[in-house]
């Protein structure tokens, strides 16, 4: 799980995931805002469930060239 923080630097915010920079901004409401949305998509993430064995054949064919 990936920790976000933000920071003020001078005027503006820097967020920050993991304690690596990532993004700055000139307003704390939207650092604030991007922390929540970034939360809400990982979440979303954990939630999708892979298949479990993936097929060994591709799924379509491959198109033979029309070109002379």
């Amino acid at each position: 799980m990936t920790s976000y923080s933000m920071i003020k630097v001078g005027n503006d915010y820097v967020v920050q995931a993991n304690d690596k920079c990532i993004l700055k901004v000139g307003s704390r409401r939207r650092a604030a805002q991007l922390i929540t949305e970034a939360t809400g998509l990982l979440n979303a993430l954990g939630a999708v469930e892979s298949p479990a064995i993936a097929p060994d054949e591709p799924s379509l064919a491959r198109e033979v060239s029309e070109l002379p």
